[in-house]
């Protein structure tokens, strides 16, 4: 079964139990995976985090039950809100007003049930990736940072945006110049905080010399050793270079990774590495890293 008929079991699972304790474990059981691989898929399918979007769902099913003339706090305490006034809350920011004035039109009966679209446009010409697998030693790198998550897509628009500012505003050619830089390939690595929930740090940084001082103004991390399955993705011109990476993430997760045998590495990190095959206005290729470990049945 593909990645998107999974997820949308899960999307089914959740609407059929939404007022039970759901639980990132629990859903990843559901669908037989690992937490993290789970949670990292989900957010990717479904643009939310695991729990962000089950409490999206309880607003929305919470909403259709105003009409019954139940009282809100009942209502809330259904839905897994602990306070009236935290549920109060949560409903005014996704909904833009109260519950009471949200009652005085709500139509009652269920939300639409949720719908993940079947589309396979990540890739042009039928191509089929096949990685390559590598065991990399830590990796320390220097450079800039930002945060971001994927919910609602976020991250799409604001990883780009990072990439053309540290390109045109000199950022780019003054860390490439420092005295500590031990190799020139660009690393774009995303640093979850936490899987569950969905922001994250994103870093455009290079490989630094071990020992060497890395002067203030520039953010230091390290991606941690790991397995990983190396993706080139199809080559392309400047202006189709950041489809080309986006789509080969969506094949990825939607077409790799189900029959691969294997999962998302707990605890790791993936990037995507620049290097002089990335210069060229035709032709352009870059390597997506994913962190791997054996699917265990």
């Amino acid at each position: 079964m593909d990645t998107i008929a999974i997820l949308q079991q899960t999307l089914d699972y959740v609407d059929e139990h939404i007022t039970d304790d759901i639980t990132p474990e629990r859903l990843a059981a559901q669908a037989g995976f690992s937490t993290w691989h789970f949670c990292r898929v989900f957010q990717w399918g479904v643009g939310y985090t695991v729990m962000a979007y089950v409490r999206k769902r309880r607003l929305a099913f919470a909403a259709c039950e105003l009409a019954s003339g139940k009282r809100i706090l009942d209502i809330s305490l259904k839905y897994r809100f602990d306070t009236h006034s935290g549920f109060s809350k949560a409903f005014r920011r996704y909904f833009g007003c109260s519950p009471a004035t949200y009652r005085l039109h709500a139509r009652g009966g269920r939300p639409n049930p949720p719908s993940l679209p079947r589309t396979n446009n990540y890739l042009t010409g039928g191509i089929i990736l096949e990685p390559k697998f590598v065991t990399l030693a830590a990796v320390k790198l220097a450079g800039y940072a930002i945060k971001t998550t994927s919910s609602d897509g976020e991250n799409s628009k604001t990883i780009p945006a990072f990439w053309q500012a540290y390109m045109t505003d000199g950022r780019m050619d003054k860390l490439h110049a420092e005295h500590f830089v031990k190799a020139h390939d660009e690393y774009g690595v995303c640093f979850p905080e936490d899987p569950q929930a969905g922001a994250f740090d994103y870093v455009i940084g290079v490989e630094r010399k071990e020992g060497e001082a890395v002067a203030d103004g520039y953010h230091t991390c390290e991606i941690p050793p790991a397995s990983y399955a190396v993706f080139s993705t199809p080559p392309s011109n400047a202006e189709r270079f950041v489809s080309a990476i986006q789509g080969t993430w969506n094949y990825i997760f939607s077409e790799w990774f189900p029959t691969s045998g294997y999962e998302y590495a707990p605890d790791c990190v993936d990037f995507e590495r620049y290097d002089d095959r990335c210069m060229s206005d035709v032709g352009k290729v870059c390597d997506i890293y994913i962190p791997i470990v054996k699917k265990h049945d």
